[in-house]
């Protein structure tokens, strides 16, 4: 555990305020339940006086310090996982995800997540509150993910996070051939029939808004991108299937698979094989906490994705040649046929 020690004067305006809500203000890198905790512990003097409860007011013009005891957040193990990681320096950390790989532990997964490779990967980061990880991906979702490395900076990336101030654009195969693009306003909230899924919840959900536009048709799949206003749990996911257009492969919010006519053995074999959803966070733009730029990544679709696409347009490509008009010709496949060629056309 480090100790870190901060010293402000309260300024003659907060007169009447609210200890912890004056401090908050003050050390604005630290989040008001944090400081409310160490107010408690005794960590705060005011002129001289250790003030433990964070609901005293006060008068204006004192001197305040703080002991900002900075502990390990984090009692698990770290563990060698190779991270993909985009960008770093002194404050973040941005990081590729991939595709089944568990962010936090929890049942079921007690090790072996992201959260493990952070602390092999840089042990200060047990003094952050979860490792530095502001937001999340579901396992089966790759893409970026900004890791915040000291305390202010976290405190940075969650109001970001908190005023939508945080881009993230996601990539994603969706079942049906979405007509054009548009935006889901729709809350969200834990399903009434199943705790273990979220569902659209007019009653009792919490806002939720997603942007999304088609990149690309199918025969009976789309490729869209989807900008997240909000960031609820599974909010991409929930979102287009409650307006018809499942993900691909997704086994909470899908339906069963739909195998256009004619499609041939191997595509329909790419097709039945991709078992998680399909949806990669591709682009990431946020205020660096330190410098106040704005920075912004990108990061390539996985090879499981790019195959399923380009097993998608090679069936748009089979299905269009066969319905050209070949299959109508009345062929005697007895008959052995000789092609010609443009060369063996006399002129």
């Amino acid at each position: 555990m480090s100790t870190q020690t901060l010293t402000a004067e309260i300024p003659d305006s907060s007169m009447g305020q609210r200890l912890d809500v004056v401090l908050s203000s003050l050390f604005s890198d630290y989040s008001r339940n944090r400081i409310q905790q160490w107010i408690k512990d005794g960590n705060v003097s005011v002129n001289g006086d250790v003030w433990t409860k964070p609901r005293m007011a006060v008068m204006g013009g004192e001197s305040v310090i703080l002991e900002a005891d900075l502990e390990e957040e984090v009692s698990l193990i770290a563990q060698d996982i190779p991270l993909d990681i985009v960008y770093e320096d002194d404050a973040i950390m941005v990081i590729n995800k991939p595709a089944g790989l568990v962010v936090h532990p929890g049942a079921g997964n007690p090790d072996g997540t992201l959260l493990n490779a952070l602390l092999f990967h840089d042990k200060t980061l047990r003094e952050v509150p979860r490792a530095g990880i502001v937001h999340r991906l579901d396992k089966e979702t790759s893409g970026l993910m900004v890791v915040a490395k000291t305390v202010p900076a976290q405190t940075s990336l969650v109001s970001q996070l908190q005023k939508h101030n945080v881009e993230r654009i996601y990539d994603a195969i969706v079942v049906g051939k979405v007509k054009s693009g548009g935006t889901v306003d729709k809350p969200i909230g834990r399903s009434n029939q199943d705790r273990k899924k979220m569902a659209v919840r007019v009653l009792g959900g919490k806002e939720a808004v997603s942007h999304y536009r088609v990149l690309e048709h199918f025969r009976e799949h789309s490729r869209v991108r989807v900008k997240l206003e909000t960031g609820r749990t599974h909010q991409i996911r929930v979102h287009m299937s409650s307006i018809g257009f499942p993900l691909v492969g997704d086994p909470v919010y899908g339906e069963r698979l739909r195998i256009p006519k004619k499609m041939i053995d191997e595509i329909v074999e790419v097709l039945r094989g991709f078992k998680r959803q399909a949806l990669h966070a591709g682009a990431l733009s946020l205020t660096h906490p330190v410098s106040g730029k704005v920075m912004k990544w990108k990061a390539p679709m996985p090879d499981d994705m790019l195959e399923l696409i380009d097993s998608l347009r090679d069936d748009m490509e089979e299905f269009e040649a066969m319905s050209y008009g070949y299959d109508d010709f009345d062929y005697d496949y007895g008959v052995e046929v000789e092609w010609v060629t443009d060369e063996d056309i006399p002129e």
